[in-house]
């Protein structure tokens, strides 16, 4: 068996196996929902696995897409179980599957639900100083790295539709503003989070940035500059991509991997994690199909998936088990997280969780078609 077999069959392993097997409200990926005893409602998580189904384009994947998001989008084209004043970016992630649906079934009430995310979400989000969003209600005046995969790529695609070059500018300047403010020269990564009003525990008095390099909200990162240029063609957003995949490429290790703090190799405890590399994987190997990176930054991707395939995925048994996903993460909040590497080292691992398993599908999407 080829590396790529090996890949594309334990992608499909995980699509048969798990994804089509659980039930739409309570689907067996959220491992958030079980530990936290959640009632399943509209999240990113979940989408992210629907948009990995979507890029292999099988009529029965398709087929599971449109009954778990018609699950949650009613004939009216509203979303129950979301409340728009929470003006939290990770719930616009959907809006480019319910696009993609529209475009495949014709269903109005796909049409309806992206109009009202837009409308009635980002039309009235609030924003920072300089234009970006916030990244919820709750986080007041602050912009985090995840933003740019949880709302920009739907920007864009939304501009697309309307024929509204000014939707598009938005979200390519949004993007550059987390350039502008958050990359670190030194290394070519980015910081987490930034915090406009330099008030919050973990922001520094001076810059308003948080002072790790996240290895996740990175590959968000990178997952967002791939899907923004592939819409838009920006060359600043090519170039921007070409240069965070260089800059992470310098930390990947010799077995192939990123850690959860990419840069902090003298820390004890820090640990290869497999959500960030199948991010970044997904961005080297969608970067080449969109002709950005050559393909020696290609073979690092897809060497760091072959790694979380081999090492870091249990196959013993009926349903493949992928290992090492940091469970969750972030910036203040109810716990007060302070962003120092000891928080970062401290969030659960889980086993077979969204946030994991969706990169993984998109990345074997990625490689499929080289």
């Amino acid at each position: 068996m080829t590396d790529k077999t090996l890949i594309e069959q334990t992608a499909r392993e995980y699509i048969e196996k798990l994804v089509l097997t659980s039930a739409p409200m309570r689907p067996k990926w959220n491992r958030e929902n079980y530990i936290f005893r959640k009632q399943s409602k509209w999240n990113y998580m979940d989408s992210c696995i629907i948009r990995s189904l979507l890029m292999f384009g099988k009529d029965e994947y398709i087929d599971y897409a449109v009954k778990f998001t018609d699950s949650y989008v009613d004939e009216y084209g509203k979303i129950p179980t979301m409340n728009i004043t929470d003006y939290n970016l990770d719930n616009i992630c959907g809006g480019v599957n319910l696009i993609k649906l529209h475009r495949i079934t014709g269903d109005e009430r796909y049409r309806l639900a992206y109009e009202w995310l837009y409308n009635e979400q980002l039309k009235n989000h609030p924003r920072l100083k300089c234009g970006s969003f916030w990244h919820k209600a709750i986080y007041p005046n602050q912009m985090w790295l995840d933003g740019a995969f949880m709302v920009l790529p739907f920007m864009a695609m939304y501009g697309r539709i309307k024929d509204d070059r000014s939707i598009i500018i938005d979200a390519i300047l949004q993007m550059m503003n987390i350039r502008d403010v958050m990359l670190d020269k030194e290394t070519g990564l980015y910081y987490h989070g930034y915090d406009e009003t330099k008030s919050m525990l973990w922001a520094d008095k001076k810059t308003g940035l948080s002072s790790q390099f996240w290895l996740r909200s990175n590959g968000w990162l990178c997952a967002g500059l791939a899907e923004l240029y592939e819409i838009t063609e920006n060359k600043e957003i090519g170039e921007m991509l070409k240069e965070h995949l260089t800059a992470l490429s310098r930390y990947v290790t010799d077995e192939g991997m990123l850690l959860q703090l990419p840069t902090r190799t003298d820390l004890a405890g820090n640990y290869p994690e497999t959500s960030g590399t199948l991010l970044f994987a997904y961005g080297a190997l969608k970067g080449y199909n969109l002709g950005i990176v050559d393909k020696a930054a290609a073979d690092i991707g897809e060497k760091a998936l072959l790694t979380v395939t081999e090492k870091y995925t249990d196959r013993s048994g009926d349903i493949p088990v992928l290992k090492n996903i940091c469970l969750m993460g972030g910036l203040g909040g109810a716990n007060n997280r302070d962003g120092s590497a000891e928080y970062y080292l401290s969030e659960r691992i889980v086993e077979n969780e969204a946030k994991g398993i969706a990169p993984y599908l998109m990345a074997a999407a990625e490689l499929i078609k080289n």
